[in-house]
């Protein structure tokens, strides 16, 4: 789930991103780009808009809402005082069910609501003068570390 994400470039590469990993399906929330509207999507997704589903939403909060009542993990990326490193946290407290992951605005973060609704929110390890990565590459590492920790 990409909630807010302002940049056509990052959701196009997380397109390309997702395809690679073989994530089931992308939700496109708030002002979060689409493609077919935004031609520096389609320039870094390589096509891969054409072979990931996805879906537009303007609420994420009833997006992830309707995902848990559904039974899905929801998994946010994002540092707060709470986050569990990523490479400490086990997946198998959630008995193999679905899992969705979020993703937030390259600035403000995960929104507060979704955080409220998650059930774990996982931080990547930052050593460097940095507190963040790039949204597009921080997805790419939590998706790998998904499929295949």
């Amino acid at each position: 789930m990409l909630d807010n994400i302002r940049s056509a470039f990052n959701v196009g590469g997380i397109f390309r991103t997702a395809d690679g990993v073989g994530v089931e399906h992308l939700y496109l929330c708030g002002i979060t780009p689409v493609p077919g509207v935004h031609p520096a999507l389609a320039k870094t997704a390589l096509g891969a808009e054409n072979t990931v589903p996805w879906s537009s939403h303007n609420n994420a909060l009833s997006v992830a809402e309707n995902l848990r009542e559904q039974g899905v993990t929801l998994l946010a990326v994002e540092r707060t005082p709470e986050s569990i490193p990523i490479q400490d946290c086990s997946l198998s407290r959630f008995d193999d069910r679905k899992i969705a992951l979020i993703l937030g605005h390259e600035r403000a973060g995960v929104d507060p609501g979704l955080l409220a609704l998650t059930d774990a929110v996982i931080a990547l390890p930052m050593v460097g003068g940095k507190a963040s990565l790039n949204v597009a590459v921080a997805f790419g590492v939590a998706a790998y570390w998904l499929v295949y920790k």
